[in-house]
């Protein structure tokens, strides 16, 4: 009997363990708030549950009771958000290394972060002229070619109301402002499996993404250059693999 108990204290410990990150991810998901009901009625668990596990969340400092009564994620996520982040970034280095090795261009992982691309991982062409962009890094994803990569795996409906949200800037001369255009370069994307950026965050620069697959998080690795160098033979070349190499980091990951 004893055991048994242990067995059920057990499970019931990760049972708890679960629906609490299921919370977490429910409150990123509808932007970081809600409410208790709000929590019973997304994950189906009753008031009296949901209440339990997120004292325990706001005792541990992970959510935070706003003045409204609506529970918002806490600071103390920030710290393990930002060694996540550390830590993808170290294991993408070698397959990002490799791309390098290849085909001789900047590659880069990025991944979206609420409405914004933010870029994770670098690994430098050795061209005296080189593509160089910062670790850090956050842009809107409609200009580039990981944005692009990353929303080709959204639905539609998604992608239009973040386009709604942070609206669609022109950046260059060749930026997709128009949401028809843009989700019709995502359909051509999904049909081919790799996403482009022709000069369209930065006037010269050409880049050629594709989503990391089966992750819990919206990654994605790319190539860039100078356009005069990214011909159509090396895209021929990359997309392969860059293919692997987000197929290789997915593995890595699980």
């Amino acid at each position: 009997m004893a055991e048994e108990n242990g067995v059920k204290a057990r499970s019931g410990s990760v049972q708890s363990i679960e629906r609490a990150f299921g919370l977490l991810e429910m409150m990123a998901d509808a932007g970081g708030m809600m409410g208790l009901s709000q929590l019973a009625t997304a994950s189906g668990l009753p008031l009296p549950t949901i209440h339990r596990l997120v004292r325990t969340l706001v005792d541990l400092g992970y959510v935070r009771q706003e003045p409204s009564r609506q529970y918002v994620l806490g600071p103390k996520l920030i710290r393990l958000g930002e060694t996540s982040s550390h830590m993808l970034s170290v294991w993408a280095r070698p397959h990002l290394a490799r791309l390098v090795d290849e085909l001789g261009e900047s590659a880069n992982m990025a991944m979206l972060d609420g409405d914004q691309i933010v870029y994770l991982a670098q690994v430098q062409s050795r061209h005296s002229m080189r593509m160089f962009t910062e670790v850090g890094r956050r842009v809107l994803p409609h200009c580039t070619a990981v944005g692009k990569a990353i929303l080709a795996q959204l639905r539609e409906a998604e992608v239009r109301d973040l386009l709604q949200r942070t609206g669609m800037p022109k950046h260059t001369e060749t930026t997709i402002t128009d949401p028809d255009e843009f989700t019709a370069q995502l359909r051509k994307a999904q049909t081919r499996g790799y996403a482009t950026d022709e000069g369209e965050q930065e006037l010269g620069v050409r880049c050629i993404a594709v989503a990391v697959p089966d992750v819990a998080s919206r990654l994605a690795m790319s190539i860039s250059g100078p356009a005069g160098r990214m011909s159509e033979d090396l895209v021929t070349r990359a997309v392969p693999l860059l293919t692997q190499a987000a197929q290789a980091l997915s593995t890595d990951l699980r």
